[in-house]
C-alpha cells in the first residue's frame, strides 16, 4: 500500500481553477519533486494535503484512510509533517528547546510548566540534532544561527514527529549552492534510513535532478509528467514550459 495516494484532486478559486483532477501516489522512502512554472498549483496542491485548504473534490488518503476534512494540527499528528520557504523556528528560544518544543507536543504536553519541560526529552532532542549536524549547537538561540543552520534545525524538529510523509517546500529557498546540495543529501539520506515518503518542490534543478527519485510536474493545475528524473527531463513539454528549452 502507498504511504500517500492522492486521487483526482481539485481546487478552484473564484474562476481560477489552481487543481485539476490531480493523482500521483507516494511510496515509503520515495522522494518526489514536484515542479512546474509559478501558479501550476504546487502550493495549493501542498495546502491540501496538510489541511490548511479544503479541496473541491477528489481525495487524499495516508495509509489508505482518508485526510479529507481533519485540520493540520491532526494530520500533523497522524504523520504528515512539513517545512517551509522560510524556516520556522522559534528565534528566542535554544536549538534543543525548539526541537523539544515538538516533541513535547507530539506527546500532548504543550502545557507543562516551563521549567520543567526544560527537562523533557532532552536526550531524545539531542540525538535528533546530532542525525542533522547540530548537537553542538545546541545550547545557542535559533535567532543567531546561519540560515542554512536553520534548515537544520527544521528538519529536526520535522523527524521529532516521526512522521510517515515529509512535505518539503522550497527546502533550499535563500541558501548558498553549497548548502543545498549538504541539504539535500542529508534530507534524502534521513528519509531512506527512516522510510518516509518526501514530497518536495524547488526551483533549483540541481537539487531536483540530483536528489528526487522522481518527478511529477503539474502546468495549469494538471500533472503532465510523471516519472524517473531522466525521463522527465527528456520530456519535450517540460522542456518548453519549465527548463525554458526546445
Amino acid at each position: 500500500m502507498a504511504i500517500l495516494a492522492v486521487s483526482r484532486l481539485s481546487k478552484a478559486y473564484g474562476g481560477v481553477q489552481a487543481l485539476r483532477e490531480v493523482s500521483f501516489a507516494l511510496e515509503a522512502g520515495e522522494r518526489v519533486a514536484m515542479i512546474g512554472p509559478n501558479g501550476a498549483g504546487k502550493t495549493t496542491c501542498f495546502n491540501v494535503l496538510n489541511g490548511q485548504v479544503a479541496p473541491d473534490a477528489g481525495d487524499v488518503r495516508l495509509e489508505g484512510e482518508s485526510l479529507l476534512g481533519q485540520k493540520p494540527f491532526a494530520i500533523w499528528r497522524r504523520g504528515v509533517a512539513r517545512t517551509f520557504q522560510v524556516a520556522a523556528t522559534f528565534g528566542s528560544m535554544s536549538v534543543r528547546e525548539n526541537v523539544q518544543m515538538t516533541l513535547l507536543s507530539r506527546a500532548g504536553m504543550l502545557n507543562a510548566p516551563l521549567k520543567q519541560a526544560k527537562a523533557f526529552f532532552a536526550a531524545q532532542a539531542d540525538a535528533l540534532l546530532s542525525r542533522v549536524g547540530m548537537q553542538d549547537q545546541a545550547a545557542r538561540p535559533c535567532a543567531v544561527l546561519a540560515y542554512g543552520d536553520l534548515k537544520r534545525v527544521e528538519l529536526a524538529m520535522a523527524l521529532a514527529s516521526r512522521p510517515k510523509l515529509l512535505l518539503m517546500d522550497e527546502p533550499t529557498a535563500g541558501m548558498a549552492p553549497k548548502e543545498r546540495g549538504a541539504l539535500m543529501e542529508l534530507a534524502s539520506r534521513l528519509a531512506q534510513d527512516d522510510r518516509v515518503a518526501v514530497l518536495f518542490t524547488e526551483h533549483d534543478m540541481n537539487a531536483v535532478f540530483g536528489f528526487a527519485s522522481r518527478v511529477l510536474v503539474l502546468h495549469g493545475g494538471a500533472v503532465v509528467a510523471d516519472g524517473p528524473p531522466a525521463e522527465v527531463r527528456a520530456d519535450r513539454f517540460v522542456r518548453e514550459i519549465y527548463l525554458g528549452e526546445t
